[in-house]
């Protein structure tokens, strides 16, 4: 097959395909040539993307509404909406120039080695800190069940929430050396269901376990709005994923249908999360709602261990485009399987650092689902699809939408960074 140049690539696969139509503007030989495909199965795919954007953000979501009271509820399904759209907009990018695989690629064919380097740097900010997150969560949960286990090192006082980070990163570690989709999609089966046990376990806790859902909440709160936005902007931060999900995929066209399905979940999920924590407890809960579980129930317990299943089937995800970016800057003697065994190893230990150094899982997810996650997953896609298509060289109801989207990104990212870092500064003074 002769290789074309990328500029001769051009955006004519619809935005929408039905039915494995892709249209009339290209053959479906031609749409199967130019693309390279994996070896992972639609279903596997599925699983890796809902593990991806289902997670601790459905822990956090409860604190989101409290934040911004019930009609900030109404902007959870927005940002859904438009993180779908962009979403969308990658997997169309992709289709139009086989050469792009990964999400920096897609700033670099958009606008050349800058954007490119831009895009990959906020990325990989983005995925670190939020794998640096699961590690605080862990702690945090496994501290509210055992708060009195600490001890000496060398004399050296471990306390209980430090000794559990570092306990958790060892036992992620083993997860964090698989490479292979395929192989990463049982992981990631096991984090999707730990979802849905988490939601039913709260559940159950609030209607048989005495709880209860007597707290009414306030109609809005304008001075949490922006907080709740970021947080739920948190909750849809799995773009950067997207490229690597897209090219392991065996049927590249049902990639659509994967979003679809995965967004539609996750949505439900949040939503019901986030009623039935807020009806729990009001204003009074806490950023991650398994703190607030009494831990003598048996739903609770089920609740907060599940909740440390997450960020172990999450992290190996999370942090694979990271390691693909290292991987291909750094040329050493060593083979490939040593040389990524020592990235993901030495990736490890920095969040682990970092973790034990920013212990504010609330105010982090807000700060990263505002500055980076908006960026990431709502403003460079459509600054990307704008550049790539080309269709910023003439005003359409494609252009209007596009344009939009990509400013609601940028008004998420100004006005909840400034909040998220004042509500850090006020923690840590």
């Amino acid at each position: 097959m002769e290789t074309k140049k990328q500029d001769d690539y051009s955006l004519t696969i619809p935005l929408l395909v039905n039915n494995g139509d892709v249209g009339t503007k290209v053959k479906e030989e031609e749409y199967t040539n130019n693309t390279t495909t994996g070896t992972a199965s639609f279903i596997s795919t599925c699983f890796n993307c809902l593990n991806g954007l289902s997670g601790v953000g459905i822990l956090s979501v409860p604190y989101a509404l409290a934040s911004g009271g019930w009609l900030s509820l109404l902007l959870l399904p927005l940002i859904a909406i438009s993180t779908f759209y962009t979403g969308l907009l990658i997997q169309r990018c992709m289709d139009s120039d086989p050469t792009i695989t990964n999400y920096s690629e897609l700033g670099g064919r958009a606008f050349g080695k800058t954007g490119k380097t831009l895009v990959s740097i906020t990325m990989n900010i983005e995925l670190y800190l939020v794998a640096t997150g699961f590690l605080i969560l862990e702690g945090d949960n496994l501290c509210n069940l055992f708060p009195d286990i600490d001890f000496d090192i060398f004399g050296v006082h471990i306390d209980p929430k430090s000794g559990f980070i570092v306990f958790v990163a060892i036992i992620i570690l083993p997860t964090n050396w698989l490479n292979n989709m395929s192989v990463l999609s049982y992981i990631s089966a096991s984090g999707v269901a730990a979802s849905v046990i988490i939601l039913g376990s709260i559940f159950w806790g609030g209607a048989f376990d005495g709880i209860g859902f007597q707290e009414k909440g306030n109609l809005v709160k304008w001075n949490g709005i922006p907080s709740a936005i970021s947080l739920y902007a948190f909750c849809y931060c799995a773009h950067p994923v997207f490229p690597t999900l897209y090219t392991s995929m065996k049927n590249q066209r049902q990639f659509s249908k994967v979003l679809f399905l995965c967004f539609a979940f996750c949505t439900a999920t949040y939503s019901l999360m986030a009623v039935i924590g807020y009806l729990m407890f009001g204003s009074n809960v806490e950023s991650e709602i398994t703190l607030n579980l009494p831990t003598n129930n048996i739903s609770s317990k089920v609740a907060i261990f599940t909740t440390l299943v997450t960020p172990i089937a999450k992290y190996a995800l999370m942090v694979t485009p990271i390691v693909n970016t290292i991987e291909a800057r750094f040329q050493s003697s060593y083979s490939k399987r040593i040389r990524s065994f020592i990235i993901r190893t030495l990736l490890m230990i920095s969040t682990v650092v970092v973790a034990l150094s920013l212990p504010f899982f609330g105010y982090l997810m807000a700060l990263v689902g505002a500055l980076l996650s908006a960026t990431v997953s709502i403003t460079v896609p459509c600054l990307c699809y704008l550049k790539i298509s080309g269709i910023y060289r003439r005003i359409g109801v494609e252009m209007t939408i596009v344009v939009f989207v990509g400013l609601i990104g940028v008004v998420v990212a100004i006005v909840g960074t400034y909040v998220s870092i004042l509500d850090i500064k006020r923690h840590l003074y």
